[in-house]
């Protein structure tokens, strides 16, 4: 063979490999496209369908609206409310001077008092509807404690549940020392509010909570006692001139219009110490800012005369009579009651129980 075809035969060789390589691949391609689909499914094509199809619904566009505006009320809120850092334990100003403090509502119980659950549930209605924030402090014996912790959670209500152990015969003293207790919870955990002993058959003026919120040290108003019949009623408190507490005195409607008031003059102001004063206050009549407890020397106090008797409760009561240039009439002239105590034959008789 010539030299010259054997040359020939190897430029050849190139293209015919070139050539089965290519008509492999459109052999390949066509086989594959031949088991390709050549329509799109109803899902796909429901998924990308045109914007200005799609169904829209009323509901999504007003939760949306909602969305954003509950989101823009937030942020609203958020740049309004200053920043609180950590609180100090003793603040060089007294926080309880803000309008919006804490208030603590110590209600006491009755062991066996079969109005109890209804009486409590009220009062959780009542306190509800109080602008926080709110503590409920309910001290009770400890066999009642399993019903009443089941209520409390249900209340909707920021609450401590205080329980003991002791046994008593005496009702005022069982309940002397149910308000010892919860006294004693709030200086052994230094909760800073203001305190008011609302009894169970209480019943409240809307206002009132927000009133007693202007109480720095101690404050007081007139409370209303209404009879079994609800005809016999007796009204007693503060004489006030502004804020001001000026004297006492206490009306009982059998007695007529006349009105038996144990009252200091202004003039003798300067002698108020050493005047008529009564004998004690309605416990539902007076508040107080509970740091007293644990650091009277904040509020005028001498630390020199601790209370060894360990009976606060005593030791508060005869703080709120000493004090009278701390203590503020509520509300303004005090001449409105918004504190009313309903007298039934329960509460009449629970004395003579056991």
């Amino acid at each position: 063979m010539n030299p010259l075809d054997k040359s020939s035969n190897k430029k050849k060789l190139p293209i015919w490999k070139k050539a089965l390589i290519h008509s492999t691949i459109c052999f390949v391609m066509g086989f594959f496209t031949g088991f390709a689909p050549t329509t799109i499914t109803s899902e796909p094509n429901r998924t990308h369908q045109p914007i200005s199809k799609l169904p829209v619904l009323p509901e999504s566009i007003n939760s949306l609206h909602k969305s954003s505006n509950q989101h823009a009320l937030n942020q609203s809120l958020i740049a309004q409310l200053p920043m609180r850092s950590d609180p100090d334990p003793l603040p060089d100003k007294p926080l309880e001077s803000d309008p919006k403090g804490l208030l603590i509502i110590i209600t006491t119980t009755q062991y066996g008092d079969p109005t109890q659950a209804a009486s409590l549930t009220r009062m959780a209605h009542t306190l509800k509807s109080v602008h926080p924030p709110l503590l409920w402090v309910v001290v009770e014996p400890r066999a009642n404690a399993p019903e009443t912790a089941r209520l409390l959670r249900d209340t909707g209500v920021m609450y401590r549940h205080i329980t003991y152990k002791e046994n008593f015969t005496d009702f005022e003293e069982e309940v002397h020392h149910q308000r010892n207790a919860a006294l004693s919870h709030l200086e052994h955990h230094r909760i800073t509010g203001l305190v008011h002993f609302a009894d169970r058959l209480n019943f409240y003026d809307p206002r009132f909570f927000e009133e007693i919120r202007q109480i720095e040290v101690f404050g007081t108003w007139p409370v209303a006692t209404m009879g079994r019949n609800m005809k016999q009623v007796e009204v007693e408190g503060p004489i006030c001139k502004s804020s001001k507490v000026v004297g006492w005195y206490r009306k009982d409607s059998s007695n007529g219009p006349a009105v038996a008031a144990s009252m200091v003059p202004e003039v003798e102001e300067s002698k108020r110490s050493g005047g008529i004063k009564p004998s004690r206050i309605n416990i539902s009549g007076f508040g107080f800012n509970s740091s007293i407890l644990w650091d009277p020397e904040r509020w005028g106090r001498p630390t020199s005369q601790p209370d060894t008797s360990q009976d606060s409760m005593r030791f508060v009561q005869e703080l709120v009579l000493q004090d009278e240039a701390k203590l503020k009439g509520i509300p303004p002239d005090c001449s409105q009651v918004m504190v009313w105590h309903l007298h039934t034959s329960s509460s009449a008789n629970k004395r003579n129980r056991r």
